[in-house]
């Protein structure tokens, strides 16, 4: 999923912090409300204005956050 349709910063909305595009929801919200358990569904019925695809590129959002921050392994040795 190419997040970056959906995902944008911009200084004047929130401080700059990622939201999802024409809103004020921020991914850390989203991802906090994720982290508790709540379903896409329990979303969408606390942000009607989201859809499910709104947070399925957070995932990915995040997803590809952690592969880009993540060290090489170290190879062991045989």
């Amino acid at each position: 999923m190419n997040h970056s349709d959906r995902i944008v910063r911009d200084p004047l909305v929130c401080g700059g912090a990622p939201v999802i595009k024409g809103t004020r929801v921020t991914l850390r919200t989203l991802l906090a409300s994720l982290s508790d358990g709540d379903s896409i569904e329990d979303i969408l019925r606390d942000y009607p204005t989201l859809t499910a695809d709104d947070v399925r590129a957070v995932i990915a959002f995040a997803a590809d956050s952690v592969r880009e921050d993540l060290p090489a392994p170290k190879v062991v040795g045989f």
